[in-house]
């Protein structure tokens, strides 16, 4: 660090710290180059997990069903079949996921127009406004990030991502058809304090029966 009277400066390069661009600047291998971008996928796929989860308690919903809900918004109406191959869902699933964002408000039913036996969902735009808030941040740094890349660059990227997203797709498809290693912890079981076990909850006592002990 120099200093100049009252100012003080930092010097970052010298003249001779820089370098002319050369052609001849060896380029990462395609091996590394695959292996960086299975790194770089992995990594903001976790993140985006984080993130939703986040989001999702931040606004009363699970992080399965604000990325469905993401879907919805980026499909438009849709029917509980579309979405379900949106997302690689089974129809069960799909059904639940739409019960639980109707019922807060964020999804509502209609009939086809066209079709009266087809039911569309389709977003409640009042509701999904309260949503956008907690992301502003983040679009407004990708934003930024986008201006440093051509177009040509930009496209290159959404045609990996549309092969990528259709390959996550499928995956989705066939973990629906593989047997669990070990069944779910059932939500109806409770931690003991302090002893580490697991124990189903009680039932209510009924009015004119006690507990047993």
């Amino acid at each position: 660090m120099a200093c100049n009277g009252n100012i003080s400066y930092v010097k970052y390069l010298d003249p001779e710290d820089i370098q002319e661009y050369s052609n001849d600047v060896p380029r990462p291998s395609r091996p590394d180059l695959l292996r960086q971008i299975d790194e770089m996928l992995r990594k903001v796929s976790a993140q985006s997990v984080l993130i939703s989860d986040l989001v999702a308690g931040l606004v009363g919903l699970n992080a399965t069903d604000l990325e469905c809900l993401d879907l919805l918004l980026l499909a438009g109406p849709a029917t509980a079949g579309r979405l379900g191959e949106h997302t690689g869902l089974t129809s069960g699933a799909t059904t639940a996921v739409i019960d639980r964002l109707e019922r807060a408000g964020f999804v509502r039913r209609r009939r086809d127009l066209d079709d009266r036996r087809r039911v569309r969902v389709e977003i409640v735009g009042s509701a999904v406004e309260r949503i956008k808030p907690f992301y502003s941040t983040l679009s407004d740094r990708v934003t930024e990030l986008n201006v440093q890349f051509t177009d040509q660059q930009l496209a290159s990227v959404v045609d990996y991502m549309s092969g990528a997203l259709a390959a996550g797709a499928e995956h989705v498809a066939w973990l629906q058809t593989q047997t669990p290693l070990r069944p779910r912890q059932s939500p109806a079981t409770v931690r003991i304090a302090g002893r580490g076990k697991r124990r189903p909850r009680r039932a209510a006592a009924r009015p004119g029966r006690g507990e047993a002990d």
